[in-house]
């Protein structure tokens, strides 16, 4: 597993960068919240304006992304501001969104501000599932040539190794474990079976998303791939199967003035949580070495949590084996 950390990227190499580009930074560096990438917001004067602007700048992992399907990210961000969807772009500066400094490549955003959305909220989640339908709309004109898809392999078999190589879970629960994981592997091989897959926001949840009055708001595209469009809704779900139900007739009221919904996606839900979960384990065990991560993840890797991981993935086998969420009237 090659390793990789940030202690290089020093602020004095990040105004570096920026003064590279013509921006002539004016106040401090302050670091917004990102784990796997490295974000700051900052004041700047451009050009010949008398007043500086705030700009907020990404410096992207490396060893994540190829320089192919960080240049899709962007060209995916462009289409869909060309289409008045509203996701914030990129910066172009000297004719490029994508910058090289230093052995990292970073791109610089607007800033630009608003508040949580309310996943409770009927108004907030109409606008929302408006916004996806949209999105979605733009995302079946093509497909990523570069960037990956929701597989399998991926997001369980890809997780599994690294789960059970890693020498983190405790001898007493690795039986448990390994085995929970593997029936949960076992039934979801058997459920995802996608018909079709189109370009996605990818990781579409309520901390990923800001609101103002015009409506909400993606700021970035860092985890866009190929997947079934009931990724970029299912994560908005909550409650029981009755609160879950209502929650997503709303957002497809809506998202179907835009987008056409194949309803039979309904049942990839539980088996894309699943995925879902596996990966984001396999995630922080394979940035524990980032120092980052044990600063703001202190509950990882602990006994305690591999014994609540144990259970989790039991209660998911359960979910798996019930009928899938319908909606009314019956799809």
């Amino acid at each position: 597993m090659a390793t990789f950390d940030f202690s290089t990227l020093q602020p004095e190499l990040i105004i570096d960068a920026l003064q590279h580009l013509g921006l002539d930074v004016s106040s401090g560096l302050l670091a917004l919240n990102s784990y796997e990438n490295r974000v700051y917001q900052f004041s700047a004067y451009q050009g010949t304006a008398e007043k500086p602007v705030k700009f907020v700048v990404k410096f992207y992992r490396p060893q994540r992304w190829s320089l192919a399907q960080l240049e899709e990210e962007h060209l995916f961000a462009f289409e869909l501001a060309d289409a008045d969807v509203p996701v914030v772009a990129p910066l172009l500066l000297h004719g490029q969104s994508l910058h090289s400094y230093q052995g990292f490549y970073f791109a610089v955003y607007p800033s630009r501000g608003g508040r949580g959305l309310e996943t409770d909220n009927d108004q907030h989640l109409a606008m929302l599932g408006r916004f996806i339908g949209r999105l979605h709309q733009v995302g079946k004109a093509t497909k990523f040539q570069h960037r990956p898809s929701f597989s399998i392999e991926s997001q369980l078999l890809d997780s599994q190794t690294i789960l059970l190589a890693s020498g983190f879970i405790p001898n007493y629960l690795q039986a448990s474990f390994t085995t929970a994981l593997q029936q949960v592997i076992d039934l979801v091989k058997v459920q995802y079976k996608p018909k079709s897959l189109i370009r996605l926001h990818g990781d579409c949840h309520a901390g990923n998303l800001f609101y103002v009055d015009q409506g909400p708001f993606f700021v970035d595209l860092d985890d866009c791939r190929m997947g079934p469009a009931i990724q970029d809704l299912w994560m908005m779900l909550s409650g029981d199967q009755r609160q879950q139900r209502d929650t997503l007739e709303l957002l497809l009221e809506e998202y179907e003035q835009h987008c056409d919904f194949d309803p039979a996606e309904l049942r990839l839900i539980e088996p894309l949580r699943a995925m879902r979960m596996v990966h984001y384990m396999a995630w922080l065990t394979k940035r524990w070495q980032d120092p980052a991560f044990p600063m703001n993840f202190p509950w990882f890797n602990t006994d305690k949590y591999w014994e609540q991981q144990c259970l989790v993935l039991k209660e998911q086998l359960y979910l798996l084996q019930q009928p899938p969420l319908s909606l009314v009237p019956q799809y």
